[in-house]
């Protein structure tokens, strides 16, 4: 690994599911020689889920590169501002500005957009129509794994949904961006946006919202541009 490299990268997950579906990006950028540490997001708020991802920021022996997919977008943003965080990589993420939430971000879909089968709150708490998860969530996900997905989600905090974000670290630190165009749950166009914004590098590729598992090989190349500094 070169000698301006970072090697530690944490990776942080969104709103329906855990850390495990990073197993296939984890492997492959351990065969790569990086340190590689997942965050289990309680999601119940996301200044829950900031301490969470700061709390394995802390344990790394130098800089990170800090990953979220989705709303570990908003997390990444809010928790990046950490002096260890050299780098961020935005999966398919929310990108919020200072004040905005990922609330704020879906309230006003584009004419046309595909509307996420998010079902009423229940006790504080969302979960996706589990009928309609692998259409909207994880497309080209094989079937086994989408209905385990579907069958496994995580219970996501209104809260979580509603907590805006005070100084995003993108202003201060450089990004990358991953824009899946085949996206159901956040419109490619939005995603767009969000990275032209953020100023960060782009890449794009065919993929559901569930890229990070369905082409783990792309998500690993961009994070390792980011490792390596190439915008």
């Amino acid at each position: 690994m070169k000698a301006n490299n970072v090697k530690n990268v944490v990776l942080v997950h969104g709103g329906f599911v855990d850390g495990s579906g990073w197993l296939k990006v984890y492997k492959l950028l351990k065969q790569d020689g990086y340190n590689v540490s997942i965050v289990q997001n309680p999601t119940t708020s996301l200044a829950d889920d900031v301490t969470a991802t700061r709390q394995v920021v802390a344990q790394q022996d130098g800089p990170v590169v800090l990953v979220g997919h989705s709303y570990g977008g908003a997390v990444i943003s809010e928790a990046g501002t950490d002096p260890k965080v050299a780098r961020l990589v935005y999966i398919t993420a929310f990108a919020p500005d200072a004040g905005e939430s990922v609330q704020s971000l879906i309230a006003n879909p584009p004419p046309g957009a595909p509307v996420p089968p998010i079902l009423p709150p229940q006790n504080g708490f969302l979960f996706l129509d589990r009928d309609k998860f692998a259409e909207s969530f994880a497309a080209d996900v094989s079937s086994e794994e989408a209905s385990f997905m579907a069958d496994s989600q995580v219970p996501w905090g209104v809260n979580a949904l509603a907590g805006a974000v005070s100084v995003p670290a993108w202003k201060s630190k450089p990004s990358w961006y991953l824009v899946a165009s085949d996206d159901k749950m956040i419109p490619p166009p939005a995603q767009r946006q969000m990275a032209q914004r953020a100023g960060a590098s782009v890449a794009e590729v065919a993929g559901s919202h569930a890229v990070y598992v369905s082409q783990p090989q792309a998500v690993v190349d961009l994070i390792k541009r980011a490792a390596e500094g190439v915008a």
